[in-house]
Parts: C-alpha cells; sequence; structure tokens
C-alpha cells in the first residue's frame, strides 16, 4: 500500500512538471514591449504660460507613449532658478535634456555642464546661445514675425501707428519674432510708423499695464503686435477699459483663450505654433538620437495665422 501511495505521487510529480513547463508565460506576455529604462527631463522656462502646459501635456503625452520616465522641472521665468533646475537634473543622471530657455545667453554654461557629463541636449522652441546642442525644435520665429507685420500691414491699410510689446529680453522667440516683424515693417510698410516698442515679459498682467501707459501717451495708435498672446490679450483688456477702438491687435501663440477671442471677433488674428507638436517631436527626437538615430540639427514646426 505505502509502495503504490509513492507511484502515484511520484506520477503527479511528474504530470505537475510537464504542466509547467508547457505553460504559457502569462505575466511576461501580459507586460508591454521593454524600453530601454530612459529618463528624460524637460526643462520649461515657466508654467504659468498656457503655451508651454501645453508643450509639457505633448511631451509627457509621448514619454507615456514611448514608456519612458520625464522629469518636469519648471524654471519660472528665472535664469537662477532654471540654472538649478539643469544642475539637478544632470545630477541625476537623466540620459537627454530637452530645454526651453529663459535666456539664451545665461543657458549657455549649464548646457555645457551636461556636455561634459555626456547628456545630449535639446533645445525647444528657443534656442540657446552656446554649448552643443544635438536639435532645435521650433517655428521659424523670424517668419512667424513676418507673418504678424504683413498681416498688420494690410489690416492699417499700409499707414499710421503701431505698437510692439516685446518679450522677455534674451530669448530667441522675442529676438526672432522682433526681427521678423520690423524687417518686414521696413521693407514692406513704409507708411507705418512703430510709435512704442516696450517689454512686457510675455507676461499678461505686464501686457496690460504697458500697454496702459502707451495709450496715455499716445493719442492715435492703429495697430498692436505682441510677440505672445498672454501681452496681446493684456492689451486688448487695456485698450477695452479705456474706451479706445479702432485698434487692430495681433498676437503669437494661439493659446485658447486668444482663439477664442479671434472668434469673438475682439483680437484680429494671432500666429498659430503648435506646442503640444513640439513636446512630441522633442521626446521622439531625443529617444531616436539615444538609439543611435540621426537627428537633424533644426526641426521645423509649421506655423499658421489664425483669423476669423
Amino acid at each position: 500500500m505505502k509502495s503504490k501511495k509513492i507511484t502515484i505521487f511520484s506520477i503527479l510529480l511528474v504530470v505537475a512538471f510537464l504542466m509547467a513547463a508547457c505553460a504559457p508565460e502569462a505575466v511576461e506576455e501580459a507586460a508591454p514591449v521593454a524600453d530601454d529604462g530612459y529618463t528624460l527631463g524637460l526643462s520649461l522656462s515657466t508654467l504659468s504660460n498656457p503655451f508651454f502646459v501645453t508643450l509639457k501635456d505633448g511631451a509627457e503625452a509621448a514619454a507615456s507613449t514611448a514608456g519612458v520616465t520625464l522629469v518636469v522641472v519648471d524654471s519660472q521665468d528665472d535664469a537662477t532658478t532654471e540654472a538649478t533646475n539643469m544642475e539637478d537634473l544632470i545630477q541625476q543622471g537623466v540620459d537627454a535634456i530637452l530645454i526651453n530657455p529663459t535666456d539664451a545667453d545665461a543657458i549657455a554654461p549649464s548646457i555645457e555642464k551636461a556636455n561634459a557629463a555626456g547628456i545630449p541636449v535639446f533645445t525647444i522652441d528657443r534656442g540657446a546661445s552656446g554649448g552643443e546642442v544635438v536639435s532645435h525644435i521650433a517655428s521659424d520665429n523670424v517668419a512667424g514675425g513676418a507673418m504678424a507685420a504683413k498681416f498688420l500691414c494690410e489690416a492699417v491699410s499700409g499707414e499710421g501707428n503701431v505698437v510692439e510689446l516685446e518679450g522677455i529680453a534674451g530669448t530667441s522667440a522675442a529676438r526672432d519674432r522682433g526681427q521678423g516683424f520690423n524687417d518686414y515693417m521696413a521693407s514692406d510698410c513704409a507708411g507705418v510708423t512703430i510709435v512704442a516698442k516696450q517689454t512686457a515679459n510675455f507676461n499678461r498682467a505686464e501686457g496690460l499695464t504697458v500697454f496702459e501707459n502707451i495709450l496715455q501717451a499716445e493719442a492715435e495708435v492703429n495697430g498692436v503686435f505682441a510677440h505672445n498672446d498672454e501681452m496681446i490679450l493684456g492689451a486688448l483688456e487695456a485698450a477695452q477699459a479705456a474706451g479706445r477702438e479702432g485698434i487692430v491687435f495681433v498676437g503669437f501663440d494661439a493659446v485658447d483663450d486668444a482663439v477664442a477671442a479671434v472668434e469673438a471677433g475682439t483680437l484680429a488674428a494671432t500666429v498659430a505654433q503648435q506646442p503640444s507638436e513640439m513636446g512630441r517631436l522633442g521626446v521622439e527626437k531625443a529617444l531616436g538620437f539615444l538609439s543611435g538615430e540621426s537627428v537633424d540639427a533644426y526641426v521645423p514646426v509649421d506655423l499658421a495665422l489664425v483669423t476669423p
């Protein structure tokens, strides 16, 4: 009887072994395709601006799809904070850094530190004036400034007084948009005079205050171009509060509030960028480079003019 029990036990062991060997590895098959465990850093100039929130969302969606980690830091429009954030990302040993610089010159030493640590750097929307950058993913801001100038020139029939609200001094976006706008006005819209040119630091509240002061100083203003929508929306509010009508307002970025203002007929136009696409492309180009792919030094993102 004892021998029979041992025989049955042995058979059961063999059957169990065979079943285990033939059974599918359910856990491994259910797991997603393995990634290389990459961690990317995304340093943004500010998350107070809806444009950069949308850029972040696009990058996060791309990182989630690729199954990689994305560490996002906010520089709050401060070059010192940005340098600290970059140092933190380098210390964390991220595999690549995507940077939207607060200041083109100030960011250069941080990029050089990343270079020294062997971390590839990609700039998004705004460029850097130093350090080694693998690729710059952005719209052609010079062309965008010229696009805004052409629209504004035609809207004021090629004559009158125009105001330019500038972005943060030192940013490539402010420099390039201003260049495109002013070059077009000088060469193709000689009948227009730029009566005021002041910075409002890409900020809506500052755009309101700065334009309030300009309206007090200038009896006649026919048009306004701002380097981003936040400033133009502030300027629009200032004009409405002052009861100044007949001014043509043109912005840049096509954030939701600006598009709504265009649809309402209060904002004449805004130059549309694609911040979500910039974020997506930034992540994808970084991962491609890390995987050994060739990446273009400049990756353009299309522009379009949003009008009623």
